[in-house]
């Protein structure tokens, strides 16, 4: 290693603008495009019969929604790595649900916007509870177990039409499992073919 000496330039300074100089920029700036929220009153009281891409631009407005409790409702929301079940009463939408990417209704959604903060505030506490009941089943670590447990559990709630329309994968996303899991628990006992090649 030579001894060479190094030579170490300092940046120059830059002065800090002035507090009175900031507020002039600031009002003097033109307005952002794309990062204006809507008015709350610009969004319909209730949502019924949307679209899964209209729900989702509901979401991504980063406005509250509650699942109706009057319904045997509820809304599953495709995260990066998971899915997350919001069933009746459950919160919706914030900033809590901006990284959602797709959306699956399920039974007759309806959404409807809290009336007041604690609405809004006891519908945050019942998705907490769903989320905790979904995480359950991810204490077992079959992940047989794990789909039998939320495929019963969506027994005690929804129909099976309902519960037909409902891909595998979302369930597999719910519980952390892979779908073919979910397709094995979906069966029926006595049903498993097997084919041997010889």
């Amino acid at each position: 290693m030579d001894s060479a000496k190094r030579i170490y330039e300092t940046p120059p300074t830059i002065a800090a603008p002035s507090p009175a100089r900031l507020v002039s920029d600031l009002s003097s700036a033109p307005p952002s495009r794309g990062m204006a929220q809507p008015a709350w009153e610009d969004f319909p009281a209730v949502i019924e019969d949307a679209s899964p891409d209209r729900i989702l631009h509901y979401i991504r407005t980063g406005q509250v929604w509650v699942v109706s409790h009057r319904r045997r409702n509820g809304l599953i929301l495709y995260k990066t790595f998971h899915a997350e079940f919001a069933g009746p009463g459950a919160a919706i939408g914030g900033s809590y649900d901006q990284d959602c990417q797709q959306v699956i209704p399920v039974g007759n959604l309806s959404l409807i916007r809290p009336a007041s903060h604690k609405e809004q505030q006891d519908a945050y506490l019942i998705r907490r509870q769903w989320i905790k009941l979904t995480q359950q089943f991810t204490d077992q670590s079959s992940p047989l177990k794990r789909a039998q447990m939320i495929l019963n559990q969506f027994e005690t709630y929804f129909d099976q039409q309902t519960i037909a329309r409902i891909p595998d994968e979302a369930f597999a996303m719910l519980v952390g499992v892979l779908p073919y899991s979910i397709r094995m628990a979906r069966r029926p006992p006595g049903k498993m073919q097997i084919k041997v090649k010889s």
